[in-house]
């Protein structure tokens, strides 16, 4: 065993010879946007005379892959050079860049970007002026007050006076105010960045405000909801002060498009014209449905954009009534 430790030790390479950790990302703060967009575009070959709205994207995190979903499916193109939290669109006069979705609203209130996409609840918390443009249908979740199971809590006013942590200190602050009031205790509300689910177990509070999804976490850390607080997805939001108002009509109209591509889908399917009324309640489309007329007498074609979560039952319901070559075709993309 030694003479395996030995020759273990021996074969290793000296310090000087090992090979170093890569250095962690750069990060690119909000002073420095303009000079590393300057940076940037002539790296990548693109027109540095002209100024660009700058739209602001969660750059990790759970809303990160969902918000990098949207930018493909409105045809938004970039390269992001490596260590840099900025890109520039190819296709499109934008340029993105990558921040904590937690910064993103202040950043969009105090004009230091024009446009941003993040979670309702961070626009309340910051509680900064901005211009709610889309909720995005994604992300969806509800800030709530937990408390342990084991202390069986049905009234959040039993938590006044007591310790709260959380990660949204404005948003509890404000919630346990009125209830501090009806009862006259004061209420202790601690921040804390990360794993909030964690303090009631460490001895840190007596409840929590914090998001809940799907409850999995609340619940293996033996917790549960007393009270929501408020309902929240992901949203766009702007400036006041941005000055692109072209440019971002035309993103809201891609936005738009997009959603209408991944909330319905389009049934085509023949039936006979006698049932035709029948069809036509089934799937009255989003407007109304297109109707051709086929070459075999008393027939005709119906297409129609259906909700996608109700598409199922629609094929079920319009073959019960004896329609036909029923077909459903997913969208890429979409105007209306």
């Amino acid at each position: 065993l030694k003479l395996s430790v030995t020759q273990s030790c021996a074969t290793r390479a000296p310090i000087c010879q090992r090979p170093r950790r890569p250095p962690p990302p750069r990060q690119v703060s909000v002073s420095q946007l303009a000079r590393c967009c300057a940076v940037v575009r002539p790296m990548q070959g693109l027109d540095t005379t002209t100024e660009k709205p700058l739209l602001a994207v969660p750059k990790k995190g759970r809303l990160h892959e969902k918000c990098m979903k949207l930018l493909e499916g409105i045809g938004l193109e970039y390269r992001r050079p490596a260590r840099v939290d900025v890109a520039e669109c190819t296709n499109f006069d934008l340029t993105i860049v990558f921040l904590p979705a937690s910064d993103i609203a202040t950043f969009v209130g105090r004009g230091h970007v024009d446009l941003g996409i993040t979670g309702m609840d961070v626009v309340e918390e910051s509680g900064v002026d901005v211009m709610h443009l889309r909720s995005l249908g994604f992300g969806k979740c509800k800030l709530c007050v937990q408390a342990p199971v084991v202390d069986h809590i049905t009234d959040p006013k039993t938590l006044s006076g007591r310790r709260i942590v959380t990660s949204f200190i404005n948003l509890a602050r404000n919630y346990f105010e009125p209830l501090d009031k009806q009862t006259g205790l004061q209420t202790t509300v601690t921040y804390v960045s990360g794993s909030v689910e964690a303090a009631c177990g460490l001895g840190l509070a007596d409840a929590v405000v914090d998001l809940v999804e799907t409850g999995t976490t609340m619940r293996a850390a033996g917790l549960e909801v007393v009270a929501d607080i408020m309902s929240t997805e992901c949203v766009l939001i702007q400036s006041p002060q941005s000055q692109y108002g072209d440019v971002i009509n035309v993103l809201l109209k891609r936005i738009d498009g997009f959603q209408t591509a991944t909330k319905y889908q389009m049934i085509t399917y023949n039936v006979q014209r006698v049932k035709l009324p029948e069809a036509l309640e089934i799937t009255p489309g989003k407007r109304s449905p297109t109707i051709s007329s086929l070459e075999e007498e008393g027939w005709v074609a119906v297409s129609a954009l259906v909700l996608k979560k109700a598409a199922g039952e629609i094929m079920d319901r319009l073959q019960a009534i004896g329609a036909e070559d029923i077909l459903l075709l997913s969208l890429e993309n979409s105007r209306m």
